[in-house]
């Protein structure tokens, strides 16, 4: 039923959101040069998908997790896109190929060995990773793995369809703070 909803509601929210993807698309490319964001995570089964968003750091940042970035990496557009959590709407077409859920825990890089080993004594992988999960609307992030891989087996062992709900109204209504960035000397 959830891959059901999530097909549905990825599908809508793509063709609905076109003009705003567009608009995003556009002041993006002149925040940055280069509005859309790929990069390799872990997956389901911890099989690598590239996870597409919408670029908030600058094209010159190095590939690690959030709260190890700097802070000044983030452009200003970016600052904006993170606050409304815009930046996540590409990962939408993730959702719509099957990589992804609407829910399910946030998927990591394959360099965050710890959050891995977490996640996989867990059982976490044996999901799709999710846009927003309990761990982003309770504000734990990947700055601590094995909190975060507990919460994410918490929310697998208690996710019903009316969880899947909460979660996304949750994030929709502005709950979440998403992923801490490092400030600055």
């Amino acid at each position: 039923m959830i891959r059901f909803l999530d097909f549905v509601f990825s599908a809508v929210g793509l063709l609905v959101g076109l003009p705003v993807f567009l608009v995003l698309l556009i002041v993006g490319y002149f925040d940055s040069g280069s509005p859309v964001f790929r990069q390799q995570r872990v997956g389901r089964h911890q099989k690598p998908f590239v996870l597409v968003k919408f670029r908030t750091m600058r094209p010159d940042t190095a590939s690690v997790a959030s709260h190890l970035a700097d802070a000044s990496t983030i452009t200003p557009f970016g600052h904006f896109l993170r606050r409304t959590k815009l930046d996540e709407l590409p990962q939408l077409w993730n959702v719509l190929k099957g990589e992804m859920s609407l829910v399910g825990p946030r998927p990591g890089l394959f360099n965050q060995e710890e959050l891995t080993a977490e996640r996989e004594k867990r059982g976490v992988f044996e999901v799709r990773p999710g846009i927003t999960g309990l761990a982003q609307v309770s504000e734990i992030d990947m700055s601590t793995p094995r909190l975060l891989a507990e919460t994410d087996q918490q929310m697998i062992q208690e996710l019903s369809l009316g969880n899947y709900f909460r979660y996304i109204i949750m994030t929709a209504t502005g709950k979440g703070m998403g992923d801490r960035v490092r400030r600055g000397p």
